[in-house]
């Protein structure tokens, strides 16, 4: 008589059920399709698509603050600055 005996493939018993049941990431991955991770409690994302502490922009959006560099009166400033220096190494030339 033979007799196959199978060995059970399930594990210990796992509650997956609250995190099946989360909702999902709104993301799309590379590919197009939705990204099927849980989202991070309180956020629409999941960790890995903007859902983790301290992620995206700083508030205020101080990167957008313009520095003055390119304003026309800073340029303006700039060339008298240059002319100045100019003149006055033309005029160190002169001195015997």
């Amino acid at each position: 008589m033979n007799l196959i005996i199978q060995k059970s493939m399930a594990g210990p018993r796992r509650n997956t059920e609250p995190m099946l049941a989360s909702p999902r990431c709104g993301a799309k991955t590379r590919s197009g399709k939705p990204c099927m991770s849980p989202a991070v409690s309180g956020k629409r994302r999941c960790r890995m698509h903007g859902g983790a502490t301290g992620s995206g922009a700083p508030r205020g959006n101080k990167n957008a603050l313009k520095s003055g560099f390119y304003i026309r009166q800073r340029i303006l400033e700039r060339r008298r600055l240059q002319d100045f220096l100019r003149q006055a190494r033309a005029l160190i030339k002169t001195i015997p």
